[in-house]
């Protein structure tokens, strides 16, 4: 069943819809146990996602008074049908029909004039099937979006290139927006939006849940009274938040970019530099990762905005131009700040790699001096070595035969303490002549 509130019959999207679901409203006694509606046949399947599914579906209408959430398209309300299922008339939609149809084939033709009481629809999809985007594009029925299959192609291969594409009865803005679930495995991974804005409404479709259309919708509930809610403005508020989204991320970036550039000069232990390579590394991926999901946002939103002034009927009103020239300074603006916190990031590599390169020539010049002093030493107790070691057990020592008093003893120690005082005198003159 449908999420909804209030009473208010929805816009003319319930005619297209109307039309998709096999031209008949759709009331609880015309859905049968699959959840599909009476005479939708072979769609069933398509249209019902399950009970056991999450709500896919988000309808708003500025004739709503709240926003209608669905696992199906069949749960969303027909023309002439109360958003409570089991409420609404079916009778005479099918005259409602060929009258709309009529009236959208005469629209398609003249400028729609911009009125603030004019109803606008938005339609929320998240991982639209194969199916639903058929039906969805239908273009036989000129009451259905009459989706170019270009577009089809391009939300159903998940195009990743983000920019903004006009056709003869819509434009298509492609934007990219990244998972903000912390938790997530799938964090700061990029997230396609795709938003496709008609003159009386606007269709989103996402292939993972995003807070972006929930976060409009709020916004809407609080400026209601101030703005103009068109689908030229929808469009304009989900670039907004998908643009404010990276904010905070550039933030909290900003402030452990200047803690690593203030910290990575005076650390000193063998932990504390390995934990600064370690943040080092992934602060440089979150920036390289966010680099990567600005691309050229701010270029799609320029282009976006010169279209304010082309005079294609359904290219964006002049008056969504100067928010999306402020959305571009913003995109700007984060640019530049995430190549400056690259630079700093690579001059605190190359210092971290500076300092380590230095103390391992301190160590390495430790070493060698240690080195020297044992082969200074060396030098001199190997001949001493050599010349006591001549004179063994089974050799005839000088002086053995004495029995009284020490002289041949301490002329020997003599001489031995001679030869090492001027081993070592020569070893030092050496050593610093060198």
């Amino acid at each position: 069943m449908a999420l909804f509130e209030g009473h208010t019959e929805p816009g003319s999207f319930s005619n297209r819809l109307n039309t998709i679901l096999g031209g008949q409203n759709v009331s609880s006694d015309q859905v049968n146990d699959s959840g599909a509606p009476d005479g939708a046949g072979g769609l069933a399947g398509i249209l019902n996602t399950g009970h056991d599914r999450p709500y896919r579906f988000s309808f708003y209408s500025n004739a709503l008074s709240a926003t209608i959430h669905a696992k199906s398209l069949s749960e969303l309300p027909a023309e002439g049908q109360s958003p409570v299922p089991g409420t609404g008339d079916a009778k005479g939609s099918s005259d409602q029909t060929h009258k709309l149809g009529a009236q959208k084939s005469t629209s398609a033709v003249s400028t729609v004039p911009a009125d603030s009481d004019v109803t606008t629809w938005w339609l929320d999809i998240q991982n639209p099937t194969e199916e639903e985007m058929k039906m969805l594009g239908k273009a036989r029925c000129p009451l259905v979006f009459s989706i170019h299959p270009l577009t089809t192609e391009d939300i159903l291969m998940e195009e990743t290139r983000e920019k903004i594409e006009l056709f003869r009865n819509y434009y298509l803005v492609c934007f990219r927006s990244f998972d903000q679930d912390l938790y997530s495995p799938t964090h700061l991974e990029p997230l396609n939006m795709y938003i496709i804005v008609f003159r009386e409404g606007t269709l989103s479709f996402h292939f993972r849940s995003t807070p972006h259309p929930q976060n409009v919708r709020r916004r809407i509930k609080q400026l209601k009274d101030y703005i103009s809610v068109t689908s030229d403005w929808i469009s304009y508020a989900l670039i907004d938040d998908i643009t404010d989204a990276f904010g905070p991320l550039i933030q909290s970036i900003e402030y452990e970019v200047d803690s690593i550039d203030e910290l990575v000069l005076i650390l000193k232990e063998t932990t504390e530099q390995s934990d600064m390579l370690r943040r080092i590394g992934t602060c440089r991926k979150k920036v390289m990762g966010l680099l990567r999901l600005m691309g050229n946002k701010a270029d799609v939103v320029k282009g976006l905005a010169k279209r304010c002034n082309e005079n294609w009927r359904v290219a964006p009103t002049s008056d969504i131009g100067l928010y999306l020239s402020d959305i571009q300074d913003h995109l700007i603006t984060m640019t530049q700040n995430l190549n400056h916190y690259e630079k700093i990031l690579s001059r605190s590599h190359s210092n971290y790699l500076a300092q380590i390169s230095i103390e391992m020539t301190d160590a390495n010049n430790q070493i060698n001096d240690v080195l020297s002093k044992l082969t200074a030493l060396g030098t001199i107790l190997i001949p001493m070595n050599l010349v006591t070691g001549l004179w063994g057990m089974n050799v005839h020592v000088p002086g053995q035969d004495i029995t009284e008093g020490y002289v041949w003893f301490g002329a020997i120690i003599a001489a031995l303490v001679a030869f090492a005082i001027i081993g070592g005198y020569s070893t030092y003159k050496f050593m610093v002549n060198r």
